[in-house]
C-alpha cells in the first residue's frame, strides 16, 4: 500500500473516532495493521474478552512470528487457563490446555508438562511459582504490564504504537478545502452555494435561469485560502449575530437576562429562573459547540438548508477580525515581568499546587503531592506553618471512604487556594475530601471544617460569594460540582457532565453569580446558583483537561490546557459569542502533561511548559518573552503569580519553589525582611545580612546568572573562598554592641548517638566489596553489586513503624528475594574479578536493572531475579552503564577499551560508537536540558556528546595537582538543573557549568578530611554534596559553594570491628535517596551497606557555612588552596 492510502486510512481512523463508530475502528486498526490501540487492548484484557483479545492481535502478529510474539500469546492464554482453573472448571481447563496452550509444548515440553499438572491440584496456588497468585483483576493487570513491555519491544509492533499527530477533523477539512477548490472554478459562483453532495463536483447554477451574478475573479496568490466561505467548522452556530435581541446566547446577556428574571432566593443564596429564549434555542444550547476554526469544515450530513446558508454567509474567520489601528503608546514595560530570581524555597516534597494570599502579597500557600499544606513568609524565606495531611473525623466519613483510605493512605494536594478576603484558605485532595482553614495570623492556621466532598478525586476548589455568602464549590471525579457553606451544608449539586470535572471558575458579572466547568472530554458548561441546569456546552480546545481564568478586572476570559495528544492550548473568549476570539502561539508540539496558567495586571499571562515560564501580552497571539528560571524548573511547573503581579512563584524539580520578582516586588521582599526575619534567624546569618547589606540578593548562597545559558556564574573559588576584598570585612558586633557574634563551627559528628545509622542484614562479605550502590527511584529500596557479580536487594516494609514504605534508617529492612531463591547473579565465565569493573543501571520504573562485572551485560527482571537477555560480550568488556532517560531501550555502555557504545535493546543492535577518550569509561551522565551525554574516564578528562547526532561537541581535562599522572575513577553527575555537573576525582570534587564547560567551584582534600576521595554524589534536591573518603571519613557539602558543612567521622556509622585494629574499612560508593534530600547509603570494602541519616532533633547535617562574613573557623575545609583560582568571567 502506498504512502498516501496508509495515511488515508489514519485520517478514516480519525473520522470513524470523532463520529463514535468504535467497532468499525477498532476492526479497521485490526484489519490494516497500521496502529495498534493500547487502550483498546488494554480494555479487553480487564474485560477478559480473550477470543476478542487474540482476534485484535492477530491483525498484527501470528503466534510463530518470533519470540515476543509466542511470549504474548502464551501470556494470554495461560491466564485464560488459569481462569479457568480458579473458577474449578475443569473441563474448560482442559480444552485450553488442548487447543491454546498444546502449540507451546514443541518449543518446552517441560513447562508444557507442568502447566498440565496444575489439572491435578485442587488448587494451583499449591504450586510454588504461582503461591502468590491473587484475584483475578490482579493478576490481569500483572500480565498486562508484561503484555505491553513485550508488545513495546516486538519489532512487528514498531511505529504501530502511535497515533500520528493530526489536527482534529483533518478529514472533514480536506473536504471542505475541496469544496472551496471547486467553487473558485465554478464559472457562476454564488455567494451563498448550496452544497447537498459529495458524491459529484460542485457547480453553482443559477436558479430558474436567472442571469447570474457577476463571476469571483480571484487573484492566483488567494485561491489557496479564498475568503468567500465563513468558518465552516461550526455544527450549530452557538452565538449568531441575529440572536442578540433575545440576549440568551451571549454570556454577559444571559447573565443579565438571568438577574432580571429571578425574584426568588434559595438556602439564602441567589437562584435565577429559566433564561428567555427564542424558539428552539433551548436545544440549540444544549447541543455540542466546538469553537470555529479559520478554515472550518462544511457540516454536510446537516439537511437544515436554512441553518447551512446561514453559516455560509461570507463573514471573516473570527481570528481573522481586524481591530482598529489607533496605537497608544502602552503604559507597561516587560520589565513590569517579574522575571528575576529572588531565591529559592525549600519545600521538601513535590509542590502540586501555589496560591499567594490576596492582600498580604508575599504569604504563599502550598499544596505537596503528599498532602501537605505550608505557608511561607516569603519575605522572610520562612516556613510559617506545615500541615500534615492526615483525616480529622474518620468516624464521620462514609464506610466506602474508610475502607479506601485504608487501603491507600497517600492522598496529595489536587488545589489549594485562599478565599477572596483571606480569611479562609482551602485544600482538595486526590481522594474524596476537603480542608477548610481558618487564617488568624502568623503561624496561626486554625482547622475549621473537614467535608467527604466527591466520591473519588477531588480535582479543585474555589470559593465563592452568591448573595454575599461565602461559599465552597467543588468539582470531582464523580461528574459533579457542588456548593458548600462554611459550616459544610450542601447548597447546590450540578450535575450534567458526562466525564469526571477538570476545573471550576466562579464569577460574578452585573451583580450575577455563575460557575464555569470543565470536563476531562473537554466539555465547558455554566450554572447559575439555581437548580435549572447549565446554560452552556460548548468544547475546549483539545478536548482534554483545560482551566479557566479571567483578568484582574473581570473583563477578559482566559482558557489553557492540554489535549490528550499532548497538544497545548492558550485562547481568549469572545463571550458576547461563546467562540474563541484568539489563539495564542509559542508551544512546542507535545507538552508531557497539562500544562498551568495564570493572569496579572490585565495585560500578561503566563503558562509554565518545557522546564520555562512562557510570557504573552494578552494583545498579542505571539509569545512576548520566557524564562527558565536559572534552571532546574520541571518539564510542567506551577506557577502563581501575588495579586499585585511583582512577584511570581513557581515549582522546582528538586521540590522546591523559586520566587521570582520585578523591581517592586524585591523592594516588597525587603521590606517584609529587615526586623522580623533577622529574629527568627541565628545571630550569625543575622550579622551576614548587615555585612553585605540590605540587598536580596546577597541573603541566598546562589548566585544571580549572567547569562541566559547558564544558571550560574562561574567565579574564582576554590574550596568555597573567593579572592575578592570583600572577604577581608570583620564580623560585626549585634545592635546592642555588647555581645560579639560566635565564629561558625563545622559540625562533627563522632559518636554513633550522633546520627541514626541502620545496617543491611546479610551484607556483610570481607570477600565481597560493595561495587556500584543505587538506590530504587521508588525510594523503598537499596540496589547492591558486589566485586563478585551478585546483585543484593533490600525491601523496607510499610507498616505501623514505616508507614511511608521508604527507606529510613530507623528500622531494618528486609534482604528480598523471590520465592524461586534466584539470585541476580551476573556471567563472570572467564573473568579475573581483581581486574573487573562492575557497572549498574536501573529503569526509571524499577522493573529492570541492567549490570555486568566484566562478562557480558545482563538484564535482569527485578521482580524474579531472570535473567531477560545477555548482551555485549567482552572483549571489550563494559565498564559503566546508563539508560538513555527518555527511552528505556537505549543504553550508552562505557568500555574498557575508551569507547562508548549507544547500544538498542529492542534491535540488539549498536547504533553509534563514540571515539575520544585514551582509558577506560568511569562516568556516564545524560542531560535532557542541554540535549547532551558527558562522559568521563580514567583519562580525567570530560566528553560531551550530542544526543541527536552522538558527535563530540566538546572535551576538558580535570585540573590535576601538579605531577599527578591521570589515573583513577572520575565520576559525573548532573544537578537537578541539568546544567551544573558535579565531577569527583581522587583529588578533587568539582562544578562545572555544563553548557560551556567552565569550572565554577573546585574543592581538594585538605585537613580534616585529606585522605583521596572515594566517591561523591548530589542529595536529591541538589543541595547538598555527599563525599565519602579512603579513610573512612564523610563529608557532606553546601552543594552550590562546596563548603564543608558536616563531617562523618568512622566510629559515627561503622562498627567497633570496622574501625578496630588501626585499620579502618574504605566506604566505596555513596548513594543518596532520591526523596529524602538528608538521607545517604554508603557501601563499604567489607561488604556491609549503610544507610545514615540525621538523628530526628537536627532533621539535618549541620548548618550552612556563612557565605562572605570573614569569620569562618579553621576547621571549616575553607582554607584556601595552592591552586590558581578559577578564572573570573564577566
Amino acid at each position: 500500500m502506498s504512502s498516501l492510502s496508509r495515511e488515508l486510512v489514519f485520517l478514516i481512523l480519525q473520522f470513524l473516532e470523532e463520529e463514535k463508530f468504535k467497532e468499525s475502528v477498532h476492526r479497521l486498526e485490526q484489519e490494516s495493521g497500521f496502529f495498534f490501540n493500547m487502550k483498546y487492548f488494554e480494555e479487553k484484557v480487564h474485560a477478559g474478552e480473550w477470543d476478542e483479545v487474540e482476534k485484535y492481535l492477530s491483525g498484527f502478529t501470528k503466534v510463530d512470528d518470533n519470540r515476543y510474539s509466542m511470549k504474548i500469546f502464551f501470556e494470554i492464554r495461560k491466564q485464560k487457563y488459569l481462569e479457568a482453573l480458579d473458577r474449578q472448571d475443569k473441563a474448560k481447563a482442559v480444552e485450553i490446555l488442548v487447543n491454546d496452550l498444546k502449540v507451546f509444548s514443541t518449543f518446552n515440553e517441560d513447562l508444557y508438562k507442568e502447566i498440565t499438572q496444575l489439572l491435578t491440584l485442587g488448587n494451583f496456588r499449591e504450586n510454588e511459582q504461582l503461591s502468590k497468585y491473587g484475584d483475578t483483576k490482579t493478576a490481569r493487570n500483572i500480565m498486562l504490564l508484561e503484555l505491553k513491555k513485550l508488545i513495546e519491544a516486538n519489532p512487528l509492533f514498531r511505529e504501530k504504537l502511535v497515533f500520528p499527530t493530526l489536527k482534529s477533523s483533518r478529514l472533514r477539512a480536506l473536504i471542505n478545502q475541496s469544496l472551496n477548490w471547486q467553487h473558485q472554478l465554478c464559472k457562476n459562483p454564488r455567494p451563498n452555494p448550496d452544497i447537498k453532495t459529495l458524491f459529484t463536483d460542485h457547480t453553482c447554477i443559477p436558479p430558474n435561469g436567472a442571469i447570474a451574478p457577476t463571476p469571483v475573479n480571484l487573484p492566483t496568490a488567494t485561491v489557496a485560502k479564498p475568503a468567500a466561505y465563513t468558518p465552516l467548522g461550526a455544527h450549530v452556530q452557538p452565538f449568531p449575530p441575529n440572536a442578540a435581541v433575545g440576549n440568551a446566547n451571549a454570556l454577559a446577556g444571559w447573565m443579565a437576562n438571568a438577574a432580571a428574571a429571578s425574584s426568588s432566593v434559595q438556602a439564602s443564596v441567589v437562584t435565577a429562573s429559566s433564561l428567555p429564549m427564542p424558539p428552539n434555542q433551548g436545544a440549540i444550547l444544549k447541543r455540542p459547540i466546538t469553537p470555529p476554526a479559520p478554515l472550518g469544515m462544511v457540516e454536510y450530513q446537516n439537511t437544515d438548508h436554512e441553518q447551512l446558508m446561514k453559516r455560509l454567509r461570507p463573514v471573516p474567520p473570527v481570528e481573522e477580525v481586524t481591530y482598529p489601528t489607533i496605537r497608544h503608546q502602552p503604559s507597561w514595560s516587560i520589565d513590569d515581568l517579574p522575571r528575576t530570581v529572588a531565591f529559592t524555597l525549600n519545600q521538601g516534597s513535590s509542590v502540586s499546587s501555589l496560591d499567594f494570599h490576596p492582600s498580604l502579597h508575599t504569604l504563599l500557600l502550598v499544596g505537596c503531592t503528599n498532602g501537605d499544606i505550608t505557608l511561607w513568609e516569603t519575605g522572610m524565606r520562612d516556613k510559617l506553618v506545615s500541615k500534615p495531611f492526615k483525616i480529622w473525623e474518620m468516624q464521620t466519613c462514609t464506610l466506602t471512604f474508610q475502607a479506601a483510605a485504608a487501603k491507600d493512605v497517600l492522598f496529595s494536594v489536587t488545589r489549594a487556594t485562599w478565599s477572596p478576603d483571606g480569611a479562609f484558605c482551602g485544600a482538595a485532595f486526590s481522594k474524596h475530601l476537603i480542608h477548610l482553614y481558618q487564617y488568624m495570623g502568623p503561624n496561626d492556621l486554625r482547622q475549621h471544617l473537614e467535608i467527604e466532598a466527591h466520591a473519588g478525586a477531588v480535582n479543585d476548589i474555589a470559593f465563592a460569594h452568591p448573595a454575599k455568602q461565602l461559599c465552597v464549590v467543588t468539582c470531582g471525579d464523580d461528574k459533579l460540582i457542588k456548593v458548600w457553606d462554611m459550616n459544610g451544608r450542601k447548597l447546590f449539586n450540578f450535575e450534567g457532565h458526562e466525564a469526571p470535572v477538570y476545573s471550576i471558575c466562579p464569577h460574578q458579572k452585573e451583580n450575577i453569580q455563575f460557575i464555569f466547568s470543565t470536563a476531562m472530554d473537554g466539555k465547558i458548561k455554566a450554572w447559575l446558583y439555581d437548580n435549572i441546569g447549565s446554560r452552556v456546552d460548548y468544547d475546549a480546545p483539545g478536548h482534554w483537561c483545560t482551566t479557566m481564568l479571567y483578568s484582574a478586572d473581570g473583563s477578559r476570559l482566559f482558557s489553557c490546557g492540554t489535549g490528550k495528544d499532548g497538544d497545548s492550548f492558550l485562547v481568549e473568549w469572545n463571550e458576547s459569542e461563546g467562540a474563541i476570539k484568539r489563539t495564542y502561539t509559542g508551544f512546542r508540539k507535545k507538552s508531557a502533561g497539562v500544562i498551568q496558567f495564570d493572569t496579572t495586571k490585565n495585560h500578561f499571562l503566563a503558562v509554565g511548559e518545557d522546564s520555562q515560564i512562557k510570557f504573552w501580552d494578552m494583545d498579542n497571539v505571539a509569545i512576548l518573552t520566557t524564562t527558565d528560571a536559572d534552571g532546574g524548573l520541571p518539564n510542567i511547573p506551577r506557577l502563581r503569580f501575588n495579586a499585585e503581579g511583582n512577584l511570581l512563584a513557581v515549582s522546582t524539580a528538586d521540590n522546591g519553589i523559586k520566587i521570582l520578582a520585578n523591581a517592586s516586588g524585591m523592594r516588597s521582599l525587603r521590606s517584609v525582611e529587615p526586623q522580623t526575619f533577622e529574629a527568627l534567624r541565628s545571630p550569625l546569618e543575622a550579622a551576614g545580612i548587615k555585612v553585605s547589606g540590605s540587598n536580596v540578593g546577597n541573603v541566598t548562597p546562589i548566585s544571580c546568572k549572567v547569562e541566559r545559558t547558564s544558571p550560574i556564574r562561574p567565579s574564582p573559588t576554590i574550596n568555597g573562598v573567593e579572592s575578592m576584598a570583600r572577604n577581608m570585612e570583620k564580623p560585626r558586633a549585634t545592635e546592642d554592641g555588647n555581645d560579639v557574634i560566635k565564629p561558625w563551627q563545622l559540625t562533627e559528628l563522632i559518636d554513633p548517638t550522633h546520627c541514626r545509622t541502620v545496617t543491611m542484614p546479610d551484607s556483610t562479605d570481607a570477600s565481597n566489596k560493595v561495587a556500584r550502590l543505587l538506590y530504587t527511584n521508588s525510594g523503598v529500596g537499596i540496589l547492591a553489586l558486589g566485586s563478585n557479580g551478585i546483585q543484593k536487594l533490600w525491601k523496607w516494609v510499610r507498616n505501623e513503624q514505616n508507614p511511608s514504605g521508604k527507606a529510613t534508617a530507623s528500622v531494618t529492612p528486609q534482604h528480598w528475594q523471590p520465592n524461586s531463591g534466584l539470585h541476580m547473579t551476573n556471567d563472570i565465565s572467564g573473568v579475573n574479578l581483581e581486574e573487573a569493573f562492575p557497572c549498574i543501571a536501573l529503569s526509571k520504573n524499577d522493573s529492570y536493572v541492567m549490570s555486568a562485572a566484566g562478562g557480558k551485560v545482563s538484564l535482569f527482571n527485578m521482580m524474579t531475579f531472570k535473567v531477560m537477555t545477555t548482551f555485549m560480550p567482552p572483549p571489550p568488556a563494559s565498564s559503566f552503564l546508563a539508560f538513555h532517560p527518555q527511552d528505556n531501550n537505549i543504553i550508552a555502555i562505557g568500555m574498557e577499551d575508551s569507547t562508548i557504545h549507544i547500544y538498542n535493546v529492542r534491535v540488539d543492535e549498536v547504533k553509534s560508537k563514540l571515539k575520544g577518550h585514551q582509558k577506560r569509561i568511569t562516568g556516564l551522565a545524560f542531560s535532557t536540558n542541554l540535549n547532551i551525554l558527558v562522559s568521563s574516564g580514567a583519562d580525567a578528562q570530560i566528553f560531551i556528546w550530542s544526543i541527536d547526532t552522538w558527535e563530540k561537541r566538546n572535551s576538558v581535562p580535570i585540573q590535576l595537582p601538579a605531577g599527578k599522572a591521570p589515573s583513577g575513577d572520575t565520576r559525573v553527575q548532573f544537578h537537578s538543573d541539568q546544567v551544573r555537573l558535579l565531577v569527583a576525582h581522587e583529588t578533587q570534587l568539582a562544578i562545572y557549568d555544563a553548557s560551556k564547560m567552565e569550572r565554577i567551584r573546585q574543592w581538594v582534600p585538605q585537613e580534616p578530611l585529606s585522605a583521596p576521595i572515594t566517591c561523591a554524589a548530589y542529595s536529591c534536591n541538589s543541595q547538598l554534596v555527599f563525599a565519602s573518603f579512603y579513610d573512612g571519613n564523610i563529608g557532606i557539602f553546601d552543594a552550590d559553594t562546596l563548603r564543608l558543612r558536616c563531617r562523618l567521622a568512622p566510629h559515627a556509622y561503622m562498627s567497633q570491628a570496622a574501625t578496630s585494629g588501626g585499620q579502618t574499612v574504605t566506604p566505596v560508593v555513596v548513594a543518596a535517596h532520591p526523596q529524602e534530600p538528608n538521607q545517604f547509603a554508603v557501601g563499604l570494602a567489607d561488604g556491609s551497606v549503610k544507610v545514615i541519616e540525621p538523628i530526628e532533633s537536627d532533621g539535618k547535617w549541620g548548618t550552612s557555612p556563612p557565605a562572605d562574613n570573614g569569620v569562618l573557623n579553621s576547621r571549616s575545609g575553607s582554607s584556601a588552596s595552592n591552586h590558581a583560582p578559577d578564572q573570573v568571567h564577566r
